[in-house]
């Protein structure tokens, strides 16, 4: 059967955690799309190149010597050969990436090979926009949130650092994404709202997976 659930969200809500062993539940394919943006962003990182440079971002894409790749655990992002995954979900790489995104020849790009992921079996795809541009006509939406303050010592935990300093980085990420005129972070229509701040993972896997069960 073929399907599409979208999980939305701004930074550290849970989206990966939750899509993830949402995928494993339903017995699907999973993918991070924010991972094709966040490996570009690396490359631009790497090369110095101007994060508002739209033609020369929009040539690097095209380029050949970049691969995503879904793992059951994992989107990895490849550049020129090597897994560079660990590299690009550093939070310095994220507000590159957030930079990027905002740019409308980069966004139309990427949306093709993002796109690809969807196949037969099934896709749980997580992200910025996938309810509200990359799979607009998903069967499932879902829009996660949580209090800024618990989604900075989230992503503080996973990389051992103060959640101050994340909180900052948080707080100039989300005016970003919320705010570019391109595919801004919204709420995707028909989309289920939670709250992640007082749940654990095990709640609210159960709670997307009695959602999909009942629709798909």
């Amino acid at each position: 059967m073929s399907f599409v659930v979208t999980i939305d969200g701004p930074a550290a809500s849970g989206k990966t955690s939750v899509s993830r062993e949402l995928s494993k539940r339903l017995g699907c394919r999973w993918v991070s799309t924010g991972v094709f943006y966040r490996g570009i962003a690396y490359v631009v990182h790497k090369r110095n190149i101007d994060p508002t440079d739209e033609k020369k971002i929009t040539d690097l894409i095209r380029a050949a010597d970049w691969d995503v790749q879904m793992d059951v655990d994992t989107t990895r992002f490849f550049y020129d050969g090597q897994d560079v995954t660990v590299e690009v979900h550093k939070e310095e790489i994220g507000n590159v990436a957030s930079k990027i995104s905002s740019l409308k020849l980069v966004r139309k790009e990427l949306l093709e090979a993002q796109r690809e992921c969807e196949n037969s079996r099934g896709l749980v795809a997580e992200g910025r926009d996938c309810g509200t541009v990359v799979f607009p006509q998903a069967e499932v939406k879902v829009y996660l949130t949580a209090r800024s303050e618990d989604r900075a010592q989230r992503r503080a935990q996973e990389q051992g650092v103060k959640a101050e300093e994340i909180l900052e980085h948080q707080k100039k990420r989300d005016a970003q994404d919320s705010d570019r005129k391109v595919a801004p972070l919204q709420i995707p229509t028909g989309a289920h709202v939670i709250d992640t701040s007082a749940l654990s993972l095990d709640e609210v896997v159960d709670r997307l997976h009695k959602i999909c069960q009942d629709i798909l």
